[in-house]
């Protein structure tokens, strides 16, 4: 008989002891066999991982990430929606305070998720000590994921906790010190831990790589407030950990994109670190799909309940970035990675001239619903998608359901019930910057299609951490060393290696710290990796639509208040980040 590994919803408390709450039992996976102690194995570790999701919300840390970034923005729609107090208008603008929600429920994510691995060390390390080998890979595994969960606090806040016991009180560590006990953390499992339990587990090769970004950010790490230096010894480790992934011979690089972002991508051989979601009903989601693509679009037409939430959309200055790339062409027909046809719209039906909604009941083509697949990238114009009749209903025919360019329902503008979705490329604070169909949309992820609700439940893993990441982080180390030889033929391999369709990316001719810096974008936007690195290249005080702070200090985070006085009876012990 399998044993499943068991997600019991708890509530810790990371800085000093915790408590916990009832328990809801959910099951996670079932890759665990035996009895007894293998129980209480997979008992432990499933809460660390199943609380990934919520950290990974787009309301906590993929919304954090992505909207302090220049790559995200989510201006207040129509006056009604996605205000929630100005949180997101703040990040945006880096004019964040100790009491964004934004910020807080993040901190709340991350300190619940490492107190759960504390919680699972604590159960794990006696079962270790007595010889069980399945213990020990989970204790290695516990480890692996504290740190990487301690390296995302460092990120934000500047700070880590450093806590071997429940009724110990967290030492809290900045600079070189965290540094270097993120560091000692994850060289301590690196021989030993597992190599072959996939990406939905922490592996060697997930520790490789997460010690190959620590050694890349170290110099911002150990002051995030000045100009880095990044010395030649930590290169050196960057190199030497992306080496071994890469001649590992584990992992290569997907020819097709979008794939790293379907239902079936737990078994792309470029994932290395993700949350795995395969058949976890109540606990998956697909939020990274939905929280970008308009409201009025219906990606699935099984599932009448699926569609979008008019939220974020790209700055017109990342945009630009893509068009200052490829010059006259236009991205879509030079890049794979900016765009994917999928709702392939018959060439006769594409010109709308003289169209509405309310005339264009025959304007549709048909298709199956199993074969209808919303397109992906970055969105812009007219998008099309099933359209509801009366009753909410798809309109349906002989072949399956009517596709329709996407009609405006959602908002309270003008052009809502008689026009169409037209997504632009001004989306800013304004008026008409904030409108519902303001700005170029994400759809970066697929919608799942083995789940009931694509919109609750995915199958799509939630990808963390991939090769190309990788070779990125050598060929950054080689160019910051000097060797751009070496670093162009690293950003070349992942620029050419989509080569599943049209357009591939050619090869450039030449490489320097810009071009590296717009590469990162182009390959991983929307993926929470962009603030991270402009703050390495220097680029979060540059100015993008509604945002001109400069301020070297919001590279930090503020530590949220509620945090500060709930430790208000220790003095001194959590103090507030520069500038707040």
């Amino acid at each position: 008989m399998k044993n499943k590994i068991i997600v019991a919803t708890l509530v810790f408390g990371l800085l000093f002891t915790w408590s916990c709450t009832d328990l809801e039992e959910k099951v996670l996976d079932e890759s665990l066999n035996g009895a007894g102690q293998a129980e209480a194995i997979s008992g432990a570790i499933a809460p660390a991982y199943g609380q990934l999701k919520s950290t990974w919300y787009h309301t906590n840390n993929f919304g954090l990430q992505l909207i302090a970034s220049d790559e995200g923005i989510l201006p207040y729609r129509g006056g009604t929606d996605w205000y929630d107090g100005g949180k997101y208008l703040a990040v945006h603008a880096h004019t964040t305070t100790a009491t964004n929600d934004l910020v807080a429920s993040t901190w709340n994510a991350l300190t619940k998720n490492i107190s759960r691995t504390l919680s699972a060390i604590e159960v794990l390390t006696p079962l270790a000590e007595g010889g069980n080998t399945e213990a020990q890979g989970a204790l290695y595994e516990m480890k692996a994921l504290r740190a990487y969960l301690n390296m995302q606090t460092l990120d934000s806040w500047g700070l880590v906790f450093k806590k071997e016991s429940s009724a110990s009180t967290s030492e809290i560590l900045r600079g070189q010190d965290a540094v270097s006990y993120i560091e000692s953390e994850l060289l301590s499992v690196a021989d030993v831990i597992n190599n072959d339990k996939g990406p939905g587990r922490m592996t060697q090769a997930a520790v490789w790589g997460l010690l190959s970004r620590l050694y890349l950010n170290a110099p911002v790490y150990r002051d995030p407030y000045g100009t880095p230096t990044f010395a030649a010894a930590d290169m050196d480790k960057v190199i030497k950990y992306t080496d071994n992934i890469i001649n590992s011979g584990k992992f290569s690089l997907s020819p097709e994109y979008f794939d790293l972002f379907d239902d079936a991508n737990n078994s792309n051989k470029e994932l290395i670190f993700a949350i795995d979601q395969r058949g976890v009903l109540k606990d998956e989601h697909n939020r990274w799909a939905y929280w970008s693509i308009p409201g009025s679009m219906f990606p699935r037409p099984e599932s009448i309940d699926v569609d979008g939430t008019d939220g974020p959309a790209i700055t017109s200055d990342f945009y630009q970035t893509w068009v200052n790339a490829y010059g006259n062409v236009d991205p879509a027909d030079a890049d794979s990675r900016f765009y994917k046809d999928n709702a392939k719209v018959p060439a006769n039906l594409k010109d709308l001239t003289g169209f509405t909604p309310l005339n264009d009941q025959d304007h549709y083509y048909c298709v199956k619903a199993e074969d209808f697949e919303i397109d992906r990238g970055i969105l812009r114009g007219i998008p099309w998608s099933p359209r509801k009749d009366a009753n909410g209903a798809f309109f349906k025919c002989d072949a399956g359901y009517r596709i329709y360019p996407v009609k405006q329902i959602k908002g309270n503008g003008p052009d809502k019930n008689v026009g169409y979705v037209n997504l632009t490329l001004k989306v800013d604070f304004t008026k008409e910057g904030s409108a519902h169909a303001a700005g170029y949309r994400v759809s970066k992820y697929q919608f799942s299609h083995t789940s009931p609700d694509g919109n609750t439940f995915s199958s799509v893993d939630m990808v963390l951490l991939r090769y190309a990441e990788i070779f990125m982080m050598r060929a950054e180390a080689k160019l910051r060393k000097g060797d751009n030889a070496g670093a162009l033929a690293d950003m070349n391999t992942v620029r050419t290696s989509r080569t599943a369709r049209a357009p591939i990316p050619a090869a450039l001719p030449a490489i320097n710290l810009d071009i590296l810096y717009r590469e990162y974008g182009f390959e991983f936007y929307w993926e929470g990796l962009r603030r991270t690195t402009q703050i390495r290249f220097g680029h979060y005080e540059d100015s993008w639509t509604e945002k001109t702070d400069g301020n070297v200090n919001h590279r930090l985070f503020p530590i949220p208040q509620v945090a500060i006085d709930g430790a208000s009876n220790v003095p001194g012990y959590l103090v507030q980040n520069k500038g707040y």
